[in-house]
């Protein structure tokens, strides 16, 4: 088989396998014997101990099958954290600052990647040539073109790659998937998400409190632009830069976009987008006011946010023919419509209302709560992870729809830049009619990390 149809089968069977409505691969002790035996651990390295980083690092110790071996960490502070915190839980990491040391450990099976945006990528593919299984926080890129070279690097060297996209995981975004294909709330025409806060007037003070020296900073801007160090840039604030971050649209849509898209199958034709940093005046520089429409085969996604202006955050909403599915962390919710005539439906201002008999729904409703994201959504991620590591299988959270997801937010900050709609060709991976924007779908690579890339990508 010629290797382009080689490459198209895994792509398409990575597609296919994140469709499903469960965990795609929930393991029997039957089965483990099989593949590892009972008693196999996978040993894990982690990169990244922040504040999503030392969640992930809680919830793979938590897993009986799996061990951390190593801890990597430019920010000395956080490294001390995450050595004594695998300690506390009876085992021992080796310290690394130098990631590419911890990758020529022949003992380390897989790595967890939970460092700055601008670090995803680069992380995951050098991981993947290593010989290493990831587990790569969302977003998974900082420019578009990154998911496509993920995609051949991982495929190249037949590694399992899991997106941080923990929502997939959880049972009521599944019953989400469930009940919407199965046509429960009838044609789905319209997708509502939302995050709004209020940071008024904006971040003032660095989280971190230690200065990293010249090489740990020049290990953390990593493939980034030079700039001098600047404690204000990195530890979290890091996600208000654009040279590190796409700002929220990055980080929070790409959750509510990734449960669009996975229950939906589509990829955006087009998007527009406004916005600009109109009010907060603290450090950083991405958008505090941010709208978005994005126009799919049938249906349209809406998103919103603004981080100076607080209000009840709608959550992502389905909107069908016959009733709305709503679905958050916490719950998910069906609020059917009333069966109700359209002519009945016409104002009358003067005549008296029709007369109505019984009250009809055009679907049933359905509820359920009480949903917690580390037990209901992150843990089981990443058990997940680990069974896809042993069985060889698709995780839930694949690179193929990762990179789908992470593409359509890119699109939309570019069109917000921009300032005009950017129709989308998800087969050429091209935006079309507009040379200016795909040139803004790559970005170069700082020496030495350009080097780093040109060697793993798959010649």
């Amino acid at each position: 088989m010629p290797k382009t149809d080689a490459r198209r089968d895994f792509l398409k069977a990575m597609t296919a396998a994140s469709l499903l409505t469960t965990t795609t691969t929930t393991l029997t002790a039957a089965s483990y014997q099989k593949i590892l035996g009972a008693n196999d651990r996978v040993r894990v390295g982690f990169i990244g101990i922040g504040l999503i980083g030392k969640r992930h690092l809680l919830d793979f110790l938590a897993m009986p099958d799996a061990e951390a071996v190593a801890i990597c960490e430019t920010y000395d502070p956080r490294l001390r954290e995450g050595i004594e915190t695998v300690a506390q839980a009876g085992g021992k990491a080796e310290g690394f600052k130098d990631f590419r040391k911890m990758y020529d450990r022949k003992d380390v099976d897989a790595v967890c990647v939970a460092t700055p945006d601008h670090w995803h990528a680069l992380h995951t593919m050098l991981a993947c040539a290593a010989g290493k299984d990831v587990y790569v926080e969302k977003p998974l890129t900082l420019f578009a073109a990154e998911g496509k070279w993920m995609t051949d690097v991982a495929y190249h060297n037949k590694r399992v790659v899991q997106i941080g996209t923990q929502q997939r995981s959880g049972e009521q975004y599944q019953k989400a998937l469930e009940l919407i294909r199965g046509g429960h709330i009838g044609e789905v025409r319209s997708i509502r998400t939302a995050s709004w806060r209020n940071i008024m007037p904006g971040f003032s003070q660095p989280v971190g409190t230690e200065a990293l020296s010249k090489e740990d900073w020049n290990m953390w801007l990593g493939p980034a632009p030079f700039v001098p160090f600047s404690l204000e840039r990195c530890i979290y604030h890091f996600r208000w830069f654009w040279d590190y971050s796409g700002g929220q649209t990055t980080n929070l849509l790409a959750h509510s976009l990734d449960i669009a898209e996975w229950v939906m199958n589509a990829a955006p034709k087009a998007v527009s987008a406004f916005g600009g940093r109109y009010s907060l005046k603290g450090i950083g520089e991405t958008p505090d006011t941010f709208e978005a429409a994005f126009d799919y085969p049938g249906f349209v996604v809406t998103w919103s946010n603004r981080e100076n202006c607080a209000g009840e955050t709608p959550g992502l909403e389905f909107c069908g023919t016959k009733g709305v599915l709503r679905v958050s962390r916490a719950s998910i919710e069906v609020l059917p419509d009333r069966d109700l005539a359209p002519n009945d439906q016409i104002p009358r201002f003067t005549a008296p209302p029709p007369r109505r008999g019984e009250v009809k729904y055009r679907t049933t409703a359905y509820q359920k709560d009480g949903y917690e994201q580390v037990r209901d959504q992150f843990r089981p991620h990443v058990r997940n992870f680990l069974d896809c590591v042993k069985s060889r299988q698709t995780p839930i959270s694949d690179l193929a729809t990762g990179h789908r997801t992470s593409t359509s937010c890119h699109l939309a900050n570019l069109a917000m830049k921009l300032g005009r709609t950017l129709r989308w060709d998800e087969k050429k991976q091209q935006i079309i009619g507009d040379a200016e924007a795909n040139k803004l779908l790559t970005r170069p690579y700082r020496a030495p990390w350009d080097k780093e890339l040109k060697a793993v990508l798959p010649k």
